[in-house]
């Protein structure tokens, strides 16, 4: 796994670090030594749509304290011209980029479970379309060819699923489907452009994320987590952030990370490759637990699989 100190005089940009699964890749970018400029729309002076308390400076505070320097800046990743400026003040300070995680995403709001095109509400489908989709294509293209001036750089399209299980799994409705299935599709695209320039990219999923949200859903919180599998058994092989985070930290530390590019990869299979562990000490392997335990309606059982 990425060791403290792995990633100094290393910067990297975490696209919607400001809760959830780019916290988690933030501060533990951070606790390998790296610059962290993390995003998002939500400051303590200015909430966005979610209406949510976590804001980008409790993130690059964590991400601080974790060992590493944070930077919080508010960024609109749909307004070009905002993540255009942010791109130009990382190089005005940083002088490169090394590290490019796009986690955004805000589609909670707009996900309508189980619902055909007909009856799941447009304006709602194509607002998560444009938040899940449009905002990593334009990232791409303002950040990619700073990340490229270095040889050595990684990009990192974070979703839900690998491109293995979203092929042959129905995800929930054709909104959220293809937001997810596209990223995917992204991180193997953006590999063949980025090879040439000696970079590599990649498309990662974690498995169930205990999540500020998720946790909340739940009525727990990270201390008691377990008492939610009292009503939801599956979420035995729940995750904390930290552990996809750990998985983004141990890619950008591997020398020969390039073996990886243009893979969809997930948190519990880098995790049996780089040795790192989940907060607890454990190795959640949730695609492969959900494939075998949850969808063949086995009871309820983690063993050996974290």
């Amino acid at each position: 796994m990425a060791l403290a100190g792995s990633l100094a005089g290393k910067t990297a940009l975490v696209a919607g670090a400001t809760r959830g699964a780019g916290r988690g890749i933030a501060v533990e970018l951070g606790a390998a030594g790296a610059t962290v400029y993390v995003t998002g729309r939500t400051t303590r002076q200015q909430q966005s749509e979610y209406r949510r308390p976590e804001t980008i400076e409790q993130t690059a505070e964590l991400v601080t304290s974790a060992g590493g320097k944070g930077i919080a800046v508010q960024v609109d990743h749909l307004v070009s011209d905002e993540v255009a400026a942010l791109v130009q003040r990382i190089r005005a300070e940083q002088g490169r980029l090394d590290i490019l995680v796009n986690d955004i995403w805000g589609g909670e709001n707009y996900v309508e479970w189980n619902k055909p095109v007909w009856e799941h509400d447009l304006a709602k489908g194509l607002r998560m379309l444009h938040l899940a989709i449009d905002t990593h294509l334009i990232t791409a293209h303002h950040a990619l060819p700073l990340l490229i001036e270095n040889p050595g750089g990684l990009l990192v399209e974070m979703t839900d699923g690998t491109a293995e299980y979203n092929a042959t799994h129905y995800r929930l409705s054709p909104f959220y489907d293809l937001a997810k299935v596209a990223v995917n599709r992204m991180g193997w695209a953006h590999a063949k452009d980025l090879a040439p320039h000696n970079a590599t990219a990649i498309s990662l999923t974690p498995g169930w994320l205990r999540s500020e949200i998720m946790l909340e859903t739940y009525g727990v919180k990270e201390e008691n987590w377990r008492d939610a599998t009292a009503n939801v058994p599956h979420f035995v092989i729940s995750e904390t952030p930290h552990f996809v985070g750990r998985a983004v930290a141990a890619l950008a530390a591997d020398p020969d990370r390039a073996r990886w590019n243009g893979q969809s990869l997930s948190s519990g299979q880098l995790a049996k490759v780089y040795g790192f562990t989940d907060l607890d000490g454990s190795q959640p392997d949730a695609w492969l637990y959900i494939a075998e335990v949850e969808e063949p309606g086995k009871p309820a059982d983690a063993t050996g699989y974290r």
